[in-house]
């Protein structure tokens, strides 16, 4: 009987040799691209009402797309049973839907154009019987922004669950994840593609570029432009780790030196950026995403209010007033934002206090003990750093998410803002107090290394080699668990939704940023402290290239594509962080006792001379971003093109409308005459 049993067990898991490739073979219209976990006691009137919404019409109120169970009924007897779905949609939807989103298409032209189903054959590559015209990621893009976009009608609650409300307009997605229905929704990854990105991307460690093309075709713009950032950050920061070398072994404590070299770092922290947003300009109107039309994007899934008619639009989504939002961001986030900086400025103080009792204990015995001693309260105040960081940044979302923002867009600005001022002056309060207020060079010097490269590490241990070692682990369990119900099976595609289903999500680029930005910091702001900040941060970010070309490979789930045309707020956090570097390297320089010593009679004229130098390298900086234009001329040329060509085509549809009506006058006029 038990001989019976396993080869029953193996003679139906034998039917589930199906991978993600060959089951286009078998359901030709349905490709798994989303799967959707539910919670295993979910109620099946719950379970149906969610399909019938997920598979009804437009029209109907319904997404229109592909849904199925992960396991038939048959196979739920053998396998473990797992509550997970399989959600697609025909070639057909997929075109309608990236017409939808507004995706941008290369045409036979050579010009980047809106994709429109109707002029389909126009477009570079599109053939009737070529499935490759839209990449896996745009396809899961347009599912995750169907499904995102189902919401509630003349329901009153979810089936089966009275105490899960709803009202007209509420995001069906967004309350069936609050209320716990759904676990989670996440796209799956393509085996053989994710392969032959790995072997160009990170397998091999050369000295090469990223393929950001194809991490693009994979994860999506807003990826391939961290990693492109990433990249190009690092290669910028090499000049000013060479010119930083021979400063600090030589001419370590002549301050009036290091003018030469704080000037350059002014001068580089501006090129940089201006380039690189030329650099940008060049990589996202290749991939369409320059082009975008973003003025009218749709409410997030997060955004509620009562169901109305937008004025601008014309479509029907939910209205919130704005006053209210206004009444919470100035009432309750503020306050609490100015709460967590008192906060901060106290735990700094404390680290002071450490700081003393660490000093005098040394100058008390003078061991060498104790000597290693003075680095521990640096350490211990970058640990703490780090947990402060990562606990206000849970409470920046949460009150950012109860603001109520319309736009993902300006969701994420709010949200960009309150962490970069709290994380600013976590990080920097005390290099500044040290500096300005101390004025103990020694230890400024001192506690920049030690929270530089202490953060560098911790950060490299909690975001990719922790979660990499975990998952390797789960991995294991869980290929031996498949492994010993079905032994002469390869990997299937339950196998591979069971292993992704339990990856840690990747909750996106804020916190690479963030870590890009703070090391910007610590290499402008007190460069001529330390100038072998940038030595550090070049060594810091070619090991990071590669571990978070790891992390989102193997570690995380893949994310869902996003379409992006620039680093967004980032931008405008790096040029600000340039400018105050501009003002704390002039002030260091001018309190440095070689400045001063050729002022001894007037301090007056000193601090007249470095505010003069403050300004005219102020005035410089502007000078060269306004010199440097945002984007190539032939970039501008071709943008303008496409401007005048759709006034163009608007000014010839209104002719012609006027042209319908001139005629249906004149006939409306001979019908007249005959009566």
């Amino acid at each position: 009987m038990g001989k019976w049993d396993r080869d029953g067990r193996r003679a139906s898991l034998s039917k589930m040799k199906v991978t993600l490739s060959a089951l286009d073979t078998f359901e030709s219209s349905f490709t798994p691209l989303v799967v959707i976990e539910l919670a295993q006691d979910v109620k099946e009137e719950t379970k149906e009402w969610l399909k019938n919404r997920i598979i009804a019409k437009k029209k109907d109120g319904g997404a229109q797309l592909l849904f199925r169970p992960l396991l038939n009924k048959y196979e739920k007897e053998t396998l473990e049973n797992q509550n997970l779905y399989l959600v697609g949609a025909s070639r057909l939807r997929l075109l309608l839907g990236a017409e939808a989103v507004g995706l941008v298409k290369e045409c036979n032209d050579n010009t980047m154009r809106a994709f429109t189903y109707g002029t389909r054959h126009n477009f570079r590559g599109f053939d009737d019987d070529n499935d490759d015209f839209l990449t896996m990621a745009e396809c899961q893009f347009i599912i995750k922004h169907e499904l995102e976009n189902l919401r509630a009608r003349d329901e009153k609650m979810i089936p089966g669950y009275p105490q899960a409300k709803l009202y007209p307009g509420k995001s069906l997605l967004r309350r069936l994840l609050t209320s716990g229905i759904i676990i989670q929704v996440f796209p799956l990854h393509d085996n053989e593609a994710l392969k032959k990105l790995e072997d160009s991307w990170y397998t091999r460690f050369t000295l090469k570029y990223q393929p950001v093309d194809s991490i693009r075709g994979y994860f999506g713009e807003t990826i391939a432009l961290y990693f492109g950032f990433l990249e190009y950050f690092t290669f910028a920061l090499i000049p000013m780790a060479v010119i930083g070398l021979p400063y600090y072994m030589f001419v370590w404590e002549d301050y009036d030196k290091y003018v030469i070299f704080a000037s350059f770092n002014l001068i580089w922290s501006t090129v940089i950026l201006e380039v690189w947003k030329r650099g940008c300009a060049n990589m996202t109107y290749r991939w369409g995403t320059l082009v975008m039309k973003r003025q009218f994007e749709e409410p997030r899934p997060g955004f509620h209010g009562v169901l109305g008619i937008n004025s601008v639009t014309g479509r029907e989504e939910p209205l919130y007033p704005s006053y209210k939002r206004q009444l919470r961001i100035y009432l309750v986030s503020l306050p609490f934002v100015c709460l967590c900086l008192y906060f901060s400025l106290y735990v700094m103080m404390i680290y002071f206090d450490m700081e003393a009792w660490a000093l005098e204990l040394h100058e008390d015995s003078g061991s060498e003990w104790t000597s290693v001693l003075l680095y521990v309260p640096s350490i211990i105040y970058a640990i703490v750093i780090e947990i402060m960081n990562r606990l206000y940044r849970y409470a920046a979302e949460f009150l950012t998410s109860w603001e109520n923002h319309r736009l993902e867009s300006a969701y994420q600005n709010h949200l960009v803002l309150k962490v970069l001022v709290f994380n600013f002056l976590n990080c920097f309060a005390s290099l500044f107090y040290i500096a300005f207020v101390l004025r103990d060079m020694k230890l400024l010097r001192q506690s920049l290394a030690t929270l530089l490269i202490t953060s560098q590490i911790l950060n490299q241990v909690v975001e990719s080699l922790l979660p990499y070692w975990l998952q390797r682990k789960h991995h294991a369990q869980v290929k031996r668990k498949v492994q010993a119900l079905k032994a002469d099976v390869d990997a299937t595609l339950y196998e591979q939704v069971v292993l992704e289903k339990e990856m840690g999500t990747y909750l996106g680029t804020f916190d690479d940023y963030l870590e890009l930005f703070l090391q910007f910091g610590y290499v402008s702001l007190f460069s001529c402290v330390y100038p072998l900040a940038a030595a550090f941060a070049v060594l810091n970010n070619f090991t990071e290239v590669n571990s978070d070309a790891l992390k989102m490979c193997r570690v995380f789930k893949r994310p869902f594509s996003e379409p992006s045309a620039s680093i967004g707020v980032w931008q405008l956090a790096f040029e600000t962080m340039s400018v105050i570097s501009v003002v704390t390297n002039c002030a260091l320089i001018g309190m440095s006792p070689q400045v001063n010593a050729l002022f001894p009679e007037s301090k007056v004229d000193l601090i007249l001379i470095v505010v003069a130098a403050e300004h005219a390298l102020l005035a410089l900086k502007f000078i060269l971003a306004f010199a440097i234009a945002d984007k190539p001329r032939h970039i501008q040329i071709k943008l303008a093109r496409l401007e005048f060509e759709s006034l163009e085509a608007l000014k010839q549809q209104q002719m012609k409308l006027v042209a319908e009506n001139l005629k249906e006058e004149l006939r409306e006029g001979e019908k007249e005459k005959a009566a």
